[in-house]
């Protein structure tokens, strides 16, 4: 008799750069969502899907939960509560590193009361921090929340994720899966391609600039060995847009020749990507850049 397949939505939750992106590409076992030391990376829900034994899980990696003040910023963290709506389960991360802060409890707060759904936690960068810090951070949680378990994990040497993996599929419901097999995500690859480029910006620039661009995939011409795309990055001032060209183009090179490497080994084809700098004071503010990532768009 053939087992009964289970699927299920799980949202990471949780204060920006906890390691949610991180968490959600080693569990799928593949790149769905961008990475960088700077918080606020994630700017919209993303589904990463894996199958442990006959369940499908679908990871919603989410933007970081944080006391937004502009409309695009608000618009990322409705998006992340959103995320929490369509869910089965809810798994809230937290940085070892950071510890429990008011923001923290904040967000514990307004976790307990979604009791129609198990909550999990997962403490990650416990690497980086002592044991007894740990226990006590634990039990702090512990005491404050309302978690059906709690984890103790690195995401990024993937220590403790498989047992995430199994417990979490172990809290799945019933239902036929919602992707095929083999598919790891829902994003689409021209916007893949977009989010790999803003990732290699946000690590090759400094400070607040990676915050002022988005990048639009503008055209896409395939084949059977070959991916032409075209992208432009939007500023939102002529100073900027030096800065992201670099000293005789020297930035922009370093940036679309980084983007294309990822690309090529994500795809398996030669890429040849074309990087464009356009100044547009106010992208943030445009409702067509809200609609390609799935934010809600609301006038001022």
């Amino acid at each position: 008799m053939t087992p009964k397949q289970h699927c299920g939505i799980i949202a990471i939750v949780g204060e920006p750069n906890a390691g949610k992106s991180t968490l959600i590409n080693k569990l799928v076992g593949g790149k769905v969502s961008i990475v960088s030391p700077k918080v606020q990376t994630t700017r919209f829900n993303i589904r990463g899907v894996c199958v442990h034994e006959h369940t499908q899980l679908i990871f919603v990696d989410t933007p970081g939960i944080f006391d937004a003040g502009k409309q695009f910023e608000k618009a990322m963290v409705k998006a992340a509560w959103s995320g929490i709506g369509d869910a089965d389960a809810v798994l809230m991360m937290l940085d070892a590193k950071h510890g429990m802060r008011d923001s923290t409890v904040q967000l514990i707060e307004r976790l307990k009361k979604i009791s129609q759904k198990p909550v999990f936690l997962a403490i990650n960068k416990i690497d980086m921090v002592k044991k007894d810090v740990l226990i006590s951070l634990a039990k702090n949680c512990d005491g404050l929340g309302n978690f059906k378990r709690i984890f103790m994990i690195s995401a990024l040497k993937g220590d403790g994720v498989s047992d995430i993996l199994s417990t979490l599929a172990s809290h799945i419901p019933e239902g036929h899966w919602l992707y095929p097999e083999e598919q790891m995500s829902d994003i689409s690859m021209r916007l893949l391609a977009a989010e790999v480029t803003r990732e290699k910006i946000f690590m090759k620039l400094d400070k607040e600039l990676p915050y002022a661009i988005f990048v639009e995939t503008e055209g896409w011409d395939e084949s059977d060995r070959l991916i032409k795309i075209s992208q432009a990055i939007l500023v939102q001032r002529e100073g900027q847009k030096k800065i992201v060209i670099g000293d005789k183009g020297s930035m922009i090179k370093a940036i679309g020749m980084s983007a294309r490497k990822e690309l090529e080994k994500f795809t398996g084809k030669k890429i040849h990507l074309e990087l464009f700098v356009k100044v547009k004071p106010n992208w943030k503010e445009d409702s067509e850049n809200y609609s390609t990532l799935g934010l809600e768009f609301r006038k001022s």
